[in-house]
């Protein structure tokens, strides 16, 4: 009777099979391409992806591996994606609108052995970019000169 007792007390505490497993479980997993860039898909978006010569608006921040915060703009920035560095273009080529990912690019995609101009970011610094694409448009194009 003892050993019931002892058994109904644990059962009582064990979590159930059915039970949704833990939130990190649920996280999409990493996809690392073969340049060496690593995305996680924080949240899915259902939009199209962007391509080579259109322009985005995003909401970023960016930090050196270490964590140091580099740039967070307020509000939503454009960008072209062929207009940034060549891990973000590579990065933003693979996101769908309306999705949110975190993206680690190794410095050789992004500033490499000199870093930045304005200093921010040193020489062979890894960056690691929060982002969520917002809106995909067309760059427009100057009218031919005749």
């Amino acid at each position: 009777m003892i050993y019931l007792a002892a058994f109904l007390a644990l059962a009582a505490d064990a979590t159930p099979v059915s039970a949704a497993p833990p939130a990190a479980a649920q996280l999409q997993p990493i996809v690392t391409t073969r340049s060496g860039l690593r995305i996680e898909t924080l949240a899915p978006g259902a939009g199209p992806r962007p391509k080579k010569e259109d322009a985005v608006r995003v909401r970023y921040e960016v930090r050196l591996a270490d964590g140091t915060l580099i740039d967070a703009p307020a509000e939503p920035s454009g960008l072209r994606v062929a207009g940034v560095i060549d891990g973000l273009t590579e990065a933003l080529l693979l996101m769908n609108k309306g999705g949110r990912y975190r993206i680690w690019i190794p410095a050789k995609l992004a500033y490499g052995k000199q870093g930045n101009a304005d200093g921010s970011v040193p020489p062979d610094a890894d960056l690691v970019f929060t982002v969520e694409l917002l809106a995909i448009g067309r760059v427009a194009r100057a009218p031919a000169s005749r």
